[in-house]
């Protein structure tokens, strides 16, 4: 049932789910190394800007660049790797394409950062910590 993790590169087990389709299961190593990407990709402060912009819904690359007074290609390029990790999803409407939020669980866990970024500031830190935004850099 279980085929050799060899074959299939480091830290991935395969084997025969139902209907014999492959599944693909981590190891330990394998697991880090997609936290380690997941966190990679929210590890730019542009790119938490743009996460942020589309906690409202799904908006087009020009809404975003002018909400953030981002050029229209820092912004594509950092939604090309946003999705490149699932983090958003693309969908055409006539000549623009609409970026949004793969998951709210995205959301989710930034705003669990955020809170536990304010509790270790405590005090008056933390009420400005709540509602502030990263700065940009590299425009």
């Amino acid at each position: 049932m279980w085929e050799n993790a060899r074959q299939h590169g480091p830290g991935t087990l395969r084997h025969r789910g139902r209907k014999g389709r492959r599944v693909a299961r981590m190891d330990a190593a394998g697991i880090s190394e997609l936290h380690a990407r997941v966190c990679k990709a929210m590890a730019d402060p542009t790119r938490l800007l743009i996460i942020n912009e589309l906690r409202d819904g799904p908006r087009s690359v020009g809404d975003v660049a002018e909400a953030l007074g981002i050029s229209q290609p820092n912004v594509s390029r950092h939604l090309a790797m946003l999705r490149d990790r699932g983090f958003v999803t693309a969908e055409r409407f006539g000549a623009s394409v609409h970026y949004g939020l793969a998951s709210p669980k995205i959301l989710r866990a930034m705003d669990l950062l955020r809170e536990f970024m304010a509790e270790e500031l405590g005090g008056h830190a933390a009420g400005r910590l709540a509602v502030a935004e990263p700065a940009v850099t590299g425009q």
